[in-house]
């Protein structure tokens, strides 16, 4: 995970408000969640420098969890300047998530 950065309530709007960023809402105990990693520790090499991707666990950070009405996980969101621009939940595919990044570059 060395290019992702971790989220939690105090860092989390800070983070989302500039440029292009992906934020995976996770839990420890979740399978599909540790299926997603690899793919999106993949994504943080590819676009290193043109987007942020970061790790928010739901399990510490429920305030936020709820604010953005997390109802399962892995839910993906995606912010470009701030705004929510995209979300999926559920695992995807490495092709599914880049055509997704790709759409707000």
């Amino acid at each position: 995970m060395g290019n992702i950065k971790l989220l939690n309530e105090d860092n989390y709007h800070e983070a989302i408000s500039s440029g292009v960023v992906v934020v995976d809402f996770f839990a420890d105990w979740c399978g599909p969640c540790h299926m997603m990693a690899p793919i999106i520790d993949e994504a943080s090499s590819v676009y290193e420098g043109r987007v942020v991707f970061a790790k928010l666990d739901i399990e510490e950070s429920k305030p936020i969890a709820i604010d953005n009405k997390i109802m399962g996980i892995p839910t993906l969101l995606f912010f470009k300047d701030g705004q929510l621009a995209d979300r999926v939940t559920g695992a995807i595919n490495k092709s599914t998530l880049f055509e997704r990044v790709d759409a707000l570059l």
